[in-house]
């Protein structure tokens, strides 16, 4: 699979990601299970898992402009660099057990800092790495490694080490963060825009840049539905998924190691829709396949989950909603990458994904509190006319 056909640049580019993917699975099972370490409160294990995304909602949208102005490569790199740092510190205070909610929620976001100016940067890359007709075989592969490494491998090892030592987890994050930054760095200077400025020296007009991607993709009649669609499957997916460790622990009765491993055998799903998404789309159609996704994401992900308390099923439904999701991935992104003039892809990206990502902590608070006061299982329940009524729009939005 890999990169096989579309060049050694992308190869390069794709085997960074996948090291970050990877990493990042590791990270994403182990961070919740010390947040349950160090709190019972469902809503401050929620809050951990809004912590990554919440800086979206604040840098996002700048996050696009600077991307749009400097060298996309060095910008990856050296978020890479910083977010080895942070997730480094965390390790030590683990080790050192000195480690508390408020610095896991800083360094957190601290994090998810760096992922939003580096995601954005990668997410720019690829449309100068292959052939424009090319772009749904990349993006497949790229989401393919992605669920493979923060979904199916990386989650299981993750609570598996986490288990032995808290500490090794964040460590072994850290060292593939690193990597990933060092062959991002190794890629070619093909990245540089023509008319690079200081973004200090005139803030203005860096603000105008930020307006000028928000408006354009608010008047471009597809992505917009394809934004507000995927900001409804964000709301709604991560209102549950943020709490799945206690599901596993409360609803399933299975020991906390157990949280990774389930989440990387149902993400073989996700491995499957990345790889089929682009013969998928070409055979279906786009709008077909994202309203397709949206409903299998309810009666799976929403409905199934909300109502069982059978391991085999969960697993069952944790793969289908990740086929879904690995489709939609593969799917929005190539249409976004598509539809969008070059020298604004990196301001659309932003604005989409930080109404997206904004979306994410929004749903995971939301669970958190819906969980507190109905119970665990209300998470997944009250998605399920959300998705409908999103599905009711996109047929609508995306046939005009």
């Amino acid at each position: 699979m890999g990169s096989r056909g579309l060049g050694k640049q992308f190869g390069r580019l794709w085997s960074a990601s996948t090291l970050s993917q990877f990493g990042g699975g590791i990270h994403g099972a182990a961070l919740p299970l010390l947040a349950a370490s160090l709190t019972s409160s469902p809503a401050m294990v929620a809050a951990a898992a809004a912590a990554v995304e919440l800086p979206w909602l604040v840098f996002g949208l700048p996050a696009g402009a600077i991307v749009d102005r400097v060298d996309s490569r060095r910008l990856a790199a050296w978020a890479g660099v910083a977010n080895a740092l942070l997730v480094a510190i965390l390790a030590a205070m683990v080790a050192l057990d000195r480690a508390s909610l408020p610095l896991l929620l800083s360094i957190a976001f601290a994090c998810g800092t760096c992922g939003t100016l580096g995601s954005t940067a990668v997410t720019t890359m690829t449309p100068k790495l292959v052939d424009h007709q090319q772009l749904d075989r990349a993006n497949s592969r790229l989401v393919t490694a992605g669920s493979a490494g923060s979904e199916l491998i990386g989650p299981p090892l993750g609570g598996y080490l986490f288990g032995l030592v808290a500490a090794i987890p964040f460590a072994v994050n850290a060292g593939t963060a690193a990597l990933a930054a060092a062959l991002v760095f190794s890629l070619p200077s093909v990245f540089r825009h023509a008319t690079v400025e200081s973004v200090g020296a005139r803030p203005r007009r860096l603000w105008r840049d930020v307006t000028d991607g928000a408006r354009w993709l608010a008047r471009h009649r597809k992505l917009r539905a394809v934004t507000v669609l995927s900001v409804v499957f964000a709301l709604t997916d991560s209102a549950w998924f943020a709490l799945m460790v206690l599901y596993v622990r409360d609803i399933l009765h299975l020991p906390a190691s157990a949280y990774g491993v389930l989440l990387g055998i149902g993400a073989v799903g996700g491995l499957a829709g990345g790889f089929s998404a682009a013969r998928i789309s070409r055979t279906v159609g786009s709008t077909g396949v994202l309203l397709a996704s949206l409903l299998v994401s309810a009666a799976a992900a929403q409905v199934a989950l909300g109502l069982t308390s059978h391991t085999v099923l969960t697993v069952l439904m944790l793969s289908v909603s990740s086929f879904a999701f690995g489709v939609w991935n593969v799917v929005t992104t190539t249409l976004r990458q598509k539809l969008t003039p070059s020298d604004l892809l990196g301001r659309v990206t932003s604005a989409d994904r930080t109404a997206i990502l904004s979306a994410s902590p929004l749903g995971a608070l939301l669970g958190g509190l819906a969980a507190n006061a109905l119970g665990l299982r209300a998470p997944f329940l009250l998605g399920v006319p959300l998705l409908a009524l999103g599905a009711a729009y996109g047929y609508v939005a995306l046939r005009r």
